[in-house]
């Protein structure tokens, strides 16, 4: 492949992220990996400011200290790809009021594994998330089974992957620990955001447990009716897939302590906002959505004394499923006044920006964590802000909920017009996987010269359907004007 046809978001891709890169200490002049990792995280407008000090030879000592186990990291040539784009020196603030509390920014960490004690959390504060649900807090003894994590690669891949599958439940920490080990959070960083996640089996528990957190001095607190994978009946998504108990439940919180509750709905059902609006007419601040969806892998590896079950699935793969259930409750008229906490996905700031686009205040992060660490917080934030830069958005509460018009029921799309595919032939090597799609699951709309390796794309055919586009490997097809359809 010529430089002119490097991919350098499929390049950087293939970094491993590595703690105390090497490649870093050898180039000397610049921080290679922090430009590596601003790339891979959708932030390549911004990455040539962590390599403003070197040249050719000290990045090519970089590249020959890669320690990738196929082949170094064609640093020289995504460096020669780079844009020469300045970072403003006055980034805008990300600062936006979610239940009545002035965040530094919308990120939390999820309450998940990433979040189960002070150390950890404390350390999540200090690289720049603005708060935390924290792993969920229940009275019952909880006792984890080993494996409990699986994940689905593509075939070769390794340590990167599209779904993550876990079994793990709740806290296996004393209720009063916990309790005390946000305390001490709220304590020492009392700009950041603290949120006990709570999960009860009865009214009794659900009322004490919340009582224990605004005792504890956290903000909020987050009303867990989503785990798939409880081993008690009548908790988890049990509750959240019955609106009368997320109603009844909720409102005894409610009743019980005067900071913000905020019920965790189950994407494992089909009408959410049917639970959402029990939530809602029980007094609910806002809704944090999604948990993990009901799966099963198969791997034997994951396996447990060689069993296996059914339990909960995250990652970039559930984020479209994810969507859909928030654009279900922000479009919903009666709910209209409520905030909505999202999760399912996110990875990079674009993932988050499509979720505040629908309403979102607040946006909740955890599979990304346990691949890449804390240390995404960086391009998440840096991202946004120079999405905000190029909107000339000064305050991110614009963003808010800005998509939702454009949302319509499919009955009133357009059916008149039609937007062609187009090929530019700068970009097409020939590889011919659009006619292969368009042939075999399309509408035979391309045709295939092999000696000159072109596609060419058959008008009287082609519907616009644009398969073509979404196989290209290479980005070389493209769309054209919409027109109206022939009749």
């Amino acid at each position: 492949m010529t430089t002119k046809n490097i991919s350098i978001k499929e390049e950087a891709s293939r970094c491993l992220l590595c703690e105390d890169a090497p490649c870093s200490h050898a180039c000397g002049a610049g921080d290679v990996a922090r430009a590596l990792r601003a790339v891979r995280f959708d932030n390549f407008s911004a990455a040539r400011q962590w390599l403003s000090g070197c040249d050719e030879t000290s990045l090519a000592a970089a590249e020959q200290a890669c320690i990738h186990y196929d082949r170094p990291i064609r640093i020289r040539e995504i460096a020669s790809k780079l844009p020469e784009v300045s970072v403003p020196l006055h980034l805008p603030s990300l600062s936006i009021d979610f239940c009545g509390i002035h965040c530094e920014n919308p990120f939390f960490l999820a309450s998940s594994s990433i979040c189960t004690n002070y150390e950890m959390v404390a350390r999540a504060f200090d690289a720049g998330w603005a708060g935390v649900y924290y792993k969920t807090i229940c009275l019952d003894e909880i006792n984890e089974v080993s494996p409990r994590f699986d994940a689905v690669h593509r075939e070769g891949d390794k340590g990167d992957f599209s779904s993550f599958r876990n079994m793990e439940q709740l806290s296996e920490n004393p209720a009063e620990v916990d309790f005390e080990i946000l305390h001490r959070l709220k304590e020492n960083y009392p700009s950041k955001i603290v949120v006990a996640s709570i999960m009860g089996s009865t009214e009794e528990q659900w009322i004490e447990l919340a009582k224990m957190a605004e005792a504890a001095g956290v903000d909020a607190v987050e009303l867990n009716f989503s785990c798939p994978q409880m081993k008690i009946a009548g908790m988890g998504s049990d509750v959240g897939q019955d609106p009368e108990l997320v109603t009844f439940y909720t409102a005894y919180v409610k009743r019980s302590v005067s900071i913000p509750v905020i019920p965790k709905m189950t994407p494992n059902i089909t009408m959410m906002t049917n639970p959402a609006m029990g939530a809602y007419f029980a007094g609910a601040d806002a809704i944090s959505a999604i948990n993990t969806i009901k799966s099963v892998t198969m791997d034997d590896r994951s396996s447990v004394s060689g069993l296996k079950t059914v339990s909960g699935l995250s990652g970039r793969a559930v984020k479209p499923i994810a969507l859909k259930f928030i654009l279900e409750m922000a479009k919903n008229p009666v709910m209209k006044n409520l905030q909505l906490s999202g999760i399912g996905g996110i990875e990079t700031w674009r993932d988050a920006l499509e979720f505040i686009q629908l309403g979102c205040a607040n946006v909740q992060v955890c599979t990304a964590v346990m691949q890449y660490g804390y240390r995404i917080i960086d391009d998440l934030k840096l991202g946004l802000q120079l999405y905000m830069v190029d909107r000339g958005i000064g305050e991110l509460s614009q963003l808010v909920g800005e998509e939702l018009p454009r949302f319509v029921r499919p009955c009133d799309l357009d059916r008149s017009t039609i937007v062609y595919p187009m090929i530019d032939r700068e970009k097409c090597v020939g590889c011919g996987h659009c006619y292969i799609s368009c042939k075999d699951g399309g509408h035979q709309a391309i045709s295939f010269d092999a000696e000159e390796r072109k596609p060419r794309i058959l008008g009287s055919k082609c519907v616009g359907c644009h398969l073509c586009r979404l196989v290209c490997p290479t980005g070389a097809i493209t769309s054209s004007a919409r027109i109206p359809k022939k009749s």
